[in-house]
């Protein structure tokens, strides 16, 4: 973030008859806060002391794009299937002399459809509008499970009836949808139960597309008719 120029440089061909004895500028080192035109002064003495001056303009600008440095990051969807990140969170210590005046990530926001590594852009511009990228890797993960909701079901027998049709409803949601819910143990919505078996514990268990998976159990209990 440093810059310098000399009183040579500035000197467009100061002279005098007897000879020049110095030639001063009145500033010769420049910084970030002095990025545009600055008026400077040159004083010329010749060897007789006698002096004169004159101004020039010094133009200061600052060509060097920012050091972008990246870092990869997880992002985990929440119960609505929805993540996100930032460009802070990419950013790993971008720099630059003169100051950074944005960080801009080419996306932030991920659903389902995007679980697994998904590349990203960060883009680093100074206060100088210059600019520089670096990559990263922004991996999508769902680590949540299906929800499974589970009846308790008692059934009272009719007179006459050892066992009945047994019907059930077994619920299951997930934030990114759920691929398959299977009985594990127990019998099947719609199977005939006798009460002499009862009762009969039941597992289910369902999973999503992205390896998750969870088990509801409930009781099936059948009671024969009693005579009042």
């Amino acid at each position: 973030g440093l810059g310098s120029i000399t009183a040579t440089s500035v000197d467009n061909g100061s002279n005098d008859a007897c000879g020049i004895a110095t030639v001063v500028l009145s500033q010769t080192a420049f910084d970030c806060s002095e990025v545009g035109t600055n008026t400077v002064t040159l004083t010329v003495t010749d060897v007789n002391n006698n002096v004169s001056t004159c101004d020039a303009t010094v133009t200061v600008e600052d060509n060097v794009a920012p050091g972008a440095l990246c870092q990869d990051v997880v992002v985990e969807l929440d119960a609505t299937g929805n993540g996100s990140t930032s460009a802070a969170a990419v950013d790993n210590g971008s720099s630059d002399a003169c100051g950074i005046a944005s960080l801009v990530l080419s996306q932030t926001a991920f659903d389902c459809d995007e679980v697994g590594t998904n590349a990203v852009v960060l883009t680093v511009t100074d206060n100088n509008n210059n600019v520089s990228t670096c990559d990263a890797v922004v991996d999508v993960q769902d680590n949540l499970a299906p929800i499974m909701t589970c009846p308790d079901v008692t059934i009272n027998l009719d007179p006459g009836y050892c066992g009945t049709s047994v019907t059930y409803e077994v619920g299951a949601t997930d934030n990114c949808a759920v691929d398959t819910k299977e009985l594990v143990s127990g019998p099947a919505s719609g199977d005939y139960l006798d009460y002499h078996d009862s009762p009969w514990n039941v597992t289910w268990e369902a999973s999503d597309a992205n390896g998750n998976s969870s088990q509801c159990s409930f009781t099936i209990e059948i009671f024969e008719y009693a005579n009042p």
